[in-house]
């Protein structure tokens, strides 16, 4: 009986705030995500290499490594894949125009949807205030939020060991800060004006980890949330509707089934503990050798090594918005 998973296809992928290079990111989850979905364009909406956070520690465990190759073989496979660099990971700011790995850099994207309505496609931190403006503010914030983050960890822990699923303090609490509220809908009107200055049906964001999607504003506002804290993506099916799906809930779908088959083999002979989710430290056709140095090649682009920065594929121009990207 095979234990592969079923792969749904869907018209496009957006995924945002993965954070990789940081012991937050849930990459596990979003390898098993990625082992579950497919799509014909995936659009990768910043932050997802965590510069800062890279340049003040290496941090690179071999999961993450795996999400960069899982994502490099859906290439392979035909699944084009668009970038826009989020201010996490503003030094690809610098290769926009570039193609790495069939992988296109670009400032922003305006994706037209099956339902021909378009919607500009762009990480968000170009209107954050904080982050254009009093960037040390950012970095103070940045630091608290990877304290929360840790304690996350430790609260995890406990959790799995209750049976419990994955839950987010600095999610919750996020939720429940009276600035931290106005800040998000500060955020999406902004985002929502942007979207009307572009004359476009709505914008698909990241930034501020919180997954949502709404018309309150006169477009539709999507946001796909983060793979931190929600574990949330959007996806556009061949009908023209957009869905966001968190991934946690799965976990709680899975615990549900492992009980279930506890209690019916409860009485009976010993059997070997329910297997956990389907493995994926590893892609399904075991092409290890033709992974690429990531590692390296990242080190040299964040200035961590003497070596060049890495050759693009295709010539190397700035997009037009990028000073303002700061």
């Amino acid at each position: 009986m095979s234990t592969e998973p079923e792969v749904i296809r869907v018209r496009s992928l957006f995924l945002s705030d993965v954070h990789l290079g940081t012991k937050g990111c849930q990459a596990d989850l979003l390898i098993d995500f990625l082992r579950h979905y497919d799509a014909d364009t995936v659009y990768l909406v910043g932050d997802i290499v965590d510069g800062w956070r890279l340049k003040s520690g290496w941090y690179w465990p071999q999961n993450h490594n795996d999400v960069v190759q899982k994502l490099l073989r859906k290439v392979r496979k035909g699944t084009h894949i668009v970038y826009v660099p989020g201010n996490h990971d503003e030094f690809l700011r610098d290769y926009v125009g570039s193609s790495f790995g069939g992988i296109e850099l670009v400032d922003h994207a305006i994706h037209e949807g099956a339902d021909g309505k378009r919607y500009l496609v762009i990480h968000g931190d170009q209107f954050d205030m904080v982050v254009r403006h009093a960037r040390w503010l950012a970095f103070l914030g940045d630091w608290a939020y990877g304290a929360a983050l840790a304690t996350n960890t430790y609260v995890n822990i406990v959790r799995r060991r209750l049976g419990l699923t994955y839950w987010s303090l600095s999610a919750w609490a996020k939720l429940k800060v009276k600035n931290a509220v106005n800040f998000i809908g500060r955020f999406e009107e902004l985002l929502s004006s942007e979207a009307q200055r572009y004359e476009v049906h709505g914008v698909i964001c990241g930034h501020i980890h919180h997954a949502a999607m709404h018309d309150k504003f006169g477009v539709r506002y999507i946001n796909t949330g983060d793979w931190v804290e929600s574990c949330s993506a959007v996806v556009e099916h061949y009908d023209g509707n957009f869905e966001i799906l968190r991934w946690t809930d799965r976990q709680v779908q899975v615990s549900a089934e492992r009980r279930a088959t506890r209690k019916r083999t409860r009485g009976q002979a010993a059997l070997p503990a329910p297997s956990p989710l389907p493995p994926v430290m590893h892609d399904d056709d075991g092409d290890h050798a033709a992974a690429l140095p990531v590692a390296d090649t990242l080190k040299a682009a964040l200035g961590l090594t003497s070596s060049e920065r890495p050759a693009a594929e295709g010539s190397r121009s700035k997009g037009p918005d990028n000073k303002r990207a700061a």
